[in-house]
């Protein structure tokens, strides 16, 4: 692997990838293992958002909230002691764990004859000019993808971007903040507003409109909404957003647009979007076209409006997940260097998890979405709402369990599962299976078919509305029991 660019008069590559985050680098070894010449330019660490300060780095803070979570509930199993939690332990194992993958892409490029170009690319016709640390260097490519991904924005008002962090920042953060305040209503804000306040951090979160999450299903934003504040989350509403934020001797005083104040603030978390990361790449003198928002517009196989020019990942804004990253840019290796003449992602029926407390799994249409799409009196839908098995034992009213709640949307006389959706307890381990079973076509009649797991959550996708008790007929309500399996396990339904 090379970590400085070829000459001029190299060769032209097969394919020239700019950016070394996840999707870019499994196109560029994909489309290797077919014997193409391929190169990566990145001027920063290998890995992308996700390896550096998205996926990996959360999922460990996550953990670490999942332990507290467990502490805090030893004392119902029989349990006694405690545990002091060292928020620069964490950090400092967590940085080296992300190191550590920083260097393996690195290896593996190497494993794969990729060579790896460290500088900031910028487009020109028939290939790219690289600025290098030693200068520039024009680079020669038959094919050119672009996989720069994005980053996050701040809203415009007075000492926002000086006295707030995005979620970039909050990886940087030496100590847990006494007080926080995160504002945003997406994966991001209430992922991060939850790993702080199980940690101890007094939290806040500042919507701008009602509730959190506002394209999941109602069955998913109202648990989450009322598990936050049950949990000690503060939620101020339909703020309009932040207007101001002010620093005194080190504390801050953030004011939104409708008033509220909030004051003696340590760390305010700006989540309130992410933008495609096109500056630097010279697109409209290349003939590549964006959208409104910037995004790069590309066809069902990720081709820009230059032939030649490909895009995927969140700088097109389709799907801003890694895996779909993944997996467009190894299709598209298929078809430029595989011979898989047809060879493109679908970006239908996509898994996701949101990594909040508790976690949400979903797949699919919503309910809403749903009957957009197809017609009220096409829609059936399936729910249930109970305790984990988990909480059997704690010495507390049921309203004070943690609820799993489940939601599945199916579609005509057959009724094809169209959504699935979850929150609660290991919510992020079990849809990758259903996931599958969604994208062969399965309906209501193939998940009762399928023998339950017990005692687990997962169970209950597979006994709604057992025998003799019908699903919720067309558009109407859903009865107390309607859609329920009534196991000794499940002590409320919707």
């Amino acid at each position: 692997m090379s970590s400085s660019p070829p000459s001029s008069s190299s060769p032209p590559y097969d394919l020239l990838v700019i950016g070394g985050g996840s999707g870019g680098i499994a196109t560029a070894r994909r489309a290797a293992q077919y014997g193409a010449k391929v190169a990566v330019v990145e001027r920063g660490r290998m890995g992308g958002t996700c390896v550096n300060v998205g996926c990996v780095p959360k999922k460990v803070m996550w953990n670490a909230a999942a332990c507290m979570e467990v502490l805090h509930d030893m004392k119902n199993f029989g349990f006694k002691g405690g545990a002091e939690f060292d928020w620069g332990f964490l950090k400092g194992r967590r940085d080296a764990y992300v190191k550590r993958l920083n260097g393996i892409y690195d290896t593996n490029l190497k494993n794969s004859a990729v060579v790896k170009i460290e500088g900031l690319a910028r487009l020109r016709e028939g290939g790219v000019t690289v600025a290098t640390s030693t200068g520039e260097v024009e680079i020669d490519a038959k094919n050119v993808l672009l996989a720069v991904g994005g980053y996050p924005i701040f809203p415009p008002g007075d000492g926002i971007s000086e006295n707030a962090i995005s979620s970039d920042g909050f990886f940087d953060l030496p100590d847990l903040p006494k007080k926080a305040v995160v504002v945003g209503a997406g994966y991001i804000a209430v992922e991060l507003a939850g790993v702080l306040n199980t940690l101890g951090s007094d939290v806040t979160l500042v919507l701008r409109k009602d509730k959190a999450l506002r394209e999941f299903d109602d069955l998913i934003r109202d648990t989450l909404d009322s598990e936050m504040l049950r949990q000690g989350i503060s939620i101020l509403r339909n703020t309009g957003g932040v207007k101001s934020i002010a620093e005194t001797a080190g504390s801050k005083t953030v004011t939104c647009a409708d008033g509220s104040v909030v004051e003696g603030v340590d760390c305010v978390l700006m989540a309130t979007g992410r933008a495609p990361l096109t500056e630097p790449l010279g697109l409209e003198e290349a003939g590549v076209s964006q959208g409104p928002r910037g995004h790069v517009i590309v066809d069902e196989y990720s081709e820009t409006t230059k032939k030649g020019v490909y895009a995927l990942g969140d700088v097109c804004g389709n799907v801003e997940l890694t895996p779909m990253a993944i997996a467009a840019g190894r299709r598209l290796a298929d078809r430029l260097f595989g011979n898989v003449k047809d060879a493109k992602v679908s970006y239908d029926l996509v898994p996701t998890v949101v990594f909040s407390h508790p976690p949400i799994g979903t797949i699919g249409l919503s309910e809403e979405q749903a009957k957009a799409k197809y017609g009220e009196d096409n829609v059936k839908v399936y729910r249930s709402k109970f305790a984990n098995l988990w909480y059997g034992v704690f010495d507390i009213p049921f309203d004070e369990k943690p609820p799993t709640a489940m939601k599945m949307v199916t579609v005509g006389d057959n009724e094809q599962v169209v959504g699935l959706h979850v929150i609660g307890t290991a919510a992020d381990e079990m849809m990758q299976g259903f996931g599958v079973a969604m994208k062969m076509g399965a309906t209501k009649a193939d998940f009762d078919s399928s023998v339950a797991i017990h005692p687990t959550a997962s169970e209950e996708f597979v006994t709604l509305a057992p025998w003799g008790l019908g699903p919720q007929e067309s558009g109407a309500k859903v009865s107390p029991l309607n859609g329920a399996d009534v196991s000794p396990k499940v002590q409320s339904k919707l």
